[in-house]
């Protein structure tokens, strides 16, 4: 059982009301979009975008023919969001839920990182990991970017390292990819880890 953290639905449907969101990019940001590219032609893989915002992501990938997108987020205004904006976005795949709670069957093959850690209070950073590995297949893939720095204003978002990091996974992935991001958005340049991990 996790620990309690006050970051819970009310506080970040607050957030979107008063329009405190600068974590929102506007678009997919470049290293996920030169990630979804390799992936190749699209296929029925399930694929896993928790803490999703706006989901720009989810977006991107159905837009570009992957059907399997699944979205989840405690707060339902960014879920109405990306439904407005993509109508034939199955309703089904929008999880309000809190992902912690989400189940593993069937498993997923992908999961998608943008935020959503450096979001969680981070007494959870270590039940992240392992429920992530537990949403996964073995051999499924964690995919995404981490913050590799330190905020001035008290979080969210929280800053880390990937000294830090490396503790959290290391229990259920192998790491393929751990290393700062080259091609981040300006105001993150310098600031990123691209992470690619495989499950154990």
């Amino acid at each position: 059982m996790q620990p309690e953290s006050h970051l819970d639905a009310t506080y970040w449907q607050q957030r979107y009301a008063i329009g405190q969101t600068g974590w929102d990019t506007g678009s997919v940001t470049p290293p996920l979009r030169e990630y979804f590219v390799q992936l190749g032609h699209p296929d029925d893989r399930r694929i896993l975008i928790p803490g999703a915002g706006r989901a720009y992501e989810a977006e991107y990938l159905y837009n570009a023919g992957w059907k399997n997108v699944l979205v989840a987020d405690v707060a339902p205004e960014p879920l109405h969001d990306l439904q407005t904006r993509v109508p034939g976005f199955p309703v089904d795949h929008l999880l309000q839920q809190d992902f912690f709670t989400l189940e593993p069957t069937p498993p997923y093959d992908l999961l998608v990182e943008q935020t959503f850690f450096c979001a969680l209070d981070p007494v959870l950073r270590p039940a992240y990991a392992q429920q992530c590995a537990l949403l996964l297949r073995p051999g499924g893939t964690l995919v995404g970017l981490l913050f590799d720095t330190t905020f001035s204003q008290p979080g969210p978002p929280f800053g880390g390292s990937a000294e830090e990091y490396r503790t959290y996974f290391a229990p259920y992935f192998d790491f393929v990819h751990f290393a700062p991001a080259t091609n981040s958005i300006t105001p993150r340049q310098g600031r990123e880890l691209f992470i690619c991990l495989r499950r154990k």
